[in-house]
């Protein structure tokens, strides 16, 4: 809209006299408008919605990836992939619901840890009694910044059974276990504890996806644990940031005024800082379950599933199925299967911390 101007003789004043915008104008914009934003559409299209099409045809597909998904050579099986995945009794789908198993496991204590972690570090450097804060905030956030490839085989070194984690444990009296080599869940560890070696009968008779509730119990592997180790260290200091912009995002005039009115640090803390950080860690944590679902490199790096398939997850069985067994169809399943699961628990998280009006 703009405005023109007249004059009124006898009043000697100005008043303002609105006029319609031409339609030929609006076109104009909006024309530049997709002008500017085409360039990034066109990437989006070609390189993601296009591929994204292609997989889900393609675990349609009997294919093998020696020629096209689109020429005669690809059978098209529809649902096939999908149904001995989650319904036909064999060893893919044996393997993708301990993947599942697996990677609950490892979500459940990664995201937890991560959050927990990254946390603390935010509040420390955040700290203004903390001397040196942008040096601890670069030492903390550098593992982002390292290849992970590089980090894993380190944690290889680490946690080998003469790597230094054992070492430092024999220090104090433990025997370290052998890492990688034993499929043990630390749950039943746990059990056996109160010698409880052995599963019971309603355990071990009653089935979930073609495994014993006895198995789902088992908890993570002690592998498992030397890999949630491994990505709570690496990607602690990237959602430090993420709670760090929140830290500082918190008034001081209000710290002050609790501190004036008698809070104690852990009601500051628990009345103050963890409510003003709600949208910070509803992000942090929606972020580190996206990621924890989608873990391959190091599992590819460390263990490749082993022991006894205690470490496999779904990207990884989706990685062997295609470019180890040909099955491309297959793979592609798993990811789609995958990106559902995503997707449904995601939505849950963020349903679980919307925000609710009082």
């Amino acid at each position: 809209m703009t405005a023109t101007v007249t004059r009124e003789a006898s009043a000697g004043r100005t008043r303002p006299v609105r006029r319609r915008v031409g339609s030929g104008h609006l076109r104009q914009e909006r024309r530049a408008g997709w002008l500017f934003v085409a360039p990034a559409v066109i990437v989006l299209v070609v390189f993601l919605f296009v591929p994204i099409l292609m997989a889900l045809w393609v675990s349609l597909l009997d294919w093998n990836g020696q020629s096209s998904p689109f020429s005669g050579d690809a059978e098209f099986v529809g649902l096939a992939n999908y149904q001995s995945l989650l319904a036909d009794a064999g060893l893919l789908r044996s393997d993708f619901m301990l993947s599942v198993r697996n990677t609950i496991y490892y979500v459940l204590f990664n995201v937890t840890g991560v959050v927990v972690v990254s946390f603390a570090l935010a509040m420390a450097v955040n700290s203004y009694v903390l001397r040196g804060r942008s040096f601890f905030r670069t030492i903390f956030y550098f593992p982002a910044i390292t290849s992970s490839v590089a980090i894993s085989v380190l944690f290889l070194f680490l946690f080998q059974g003469s790597g230094v984690v054992n070492v430092v444990l024999s220090w104090v009296g433990v025997d370290g276990p052998s890492w990688f080599t034993d499929p043990r869940g630390v749950l039943h560890i746990v059990f056996g504890w109160f010698g409880v070696s052995e599963a019971p009968a309603a355990l071990a008779d009653t089935t979930l996806g073609g495994l014993s509730l006895w198995n789902w119990l088992s908890g993570p592997s002690v592998a498992m644990c030397a890999l949630i180790t491994l990505t709570i260290w690496a990607s602690s200091g990237t959602f430090m940031l993420f709670f760090l912009v929140g830290l500082q995002d918190i008034p001081v005039e209000l710290e002050e005024a609790t501190a004036i009115d008698g809070a104690g640090g852990w009601q500051r803390f628990r009345h103050l800082t963890l409510p003003l950080m709600r949208r910070s860690i509803v992000l942090v944590v929606t972020l580190a379950l996206i990621s924890s679902w989608q873990v391959f490199d190091q599992v590819f790096i460390l263990s490749q599933g082993a022991p006894a398939k205690t470490t496999l997850t779904p990207a990884y069985i989706s990685y062997v199925r295609s470019f180890g067994d040909g099955q491309f169809g297959v793979g592609a399943a798993v990811a789609f299967v995958l990106f559902a699961i995503i997707i449904v628990l995601t939505l849950l998280q963020r349903w679980v911390g919307r925000e609710r009006r009082a």
